[in-house]
């Protein structure tokens, strides 16, 4: 699997950072670590970008997800990943993600400290081929009936639909 011995940031379960290890073994032994999540809005505040996962993702494959992001590197902060993710995800430059909250996702086999931030865009949007099938804009009301839905027509990442969940809850 590609960047399976990249070196990640490894958290407790409390989130703060205790070393470094190998994504690889992040996901083998489901060891705690940390993401940066950054959720895309239009200008206007009233759409959000959405995308589909490649079927190759190591995590969530073929899954919708509304937060471009990944996981935190060694030596790396939250909001340096955020920033580095957005870039690399959806081509987006030149906008400073702004903080929101932290959601911990915990499925048993995958325990993650989500760094969750915002940013608005009008811009163009550039998929990483390697990460991002395709993609749409979608008003937010259509987003909370997808994520609100338990038996979805298109799957919707599982910890991404908490994270939007809680940024409903709090903003929306």
């Amino acid at each position: 699997m590609p960047g399976s011995d990249e070196l990640v940031a490894l958290y407790d379960q409390a989130g703060s950072v205790v070393g470094t290890t190998t994504r690889a073994r992040v996901r083998d032994e489901g060891l705690w670590h940390a993401a940066g999540v950054v959720l895309v809005r239009s200008g206007d505040g009233n759409a959000v970008y959405v995308h589909l996962r490649t079927a190759v993702k190591d995590v969530f494959p073929s899954t919708w997800d509304c937060w471009a992001g990944g996981v935190v590197a060694a030596g790396e902060s939250p909001a340096e990943c955020a920033r580095r993710e957005l870039a690399e995800e959806l081509g987006v430059h030149g906008v400073e993600p702004v903080p929101l909250f932290t959601k911990v996702y915990d499925d048993g086999r995958n325990r993650c400290h989500n760094f969750a931030f915002e940013v608005r865009w009008d811009g163009p949007i550039q998929h990483q081929a390697e990460e991002i099938v395709e993609g749409r804009w979608i008003p937010l009301e259509d987003l909370r009936a997808w994520v609100d839905d338990p038996a979805p027509e298109l799957p919707f990442i599982p910890d991404g639909r908490e994270g939007v969940q809680e940024w409903f809850r709090r903003y929306g």
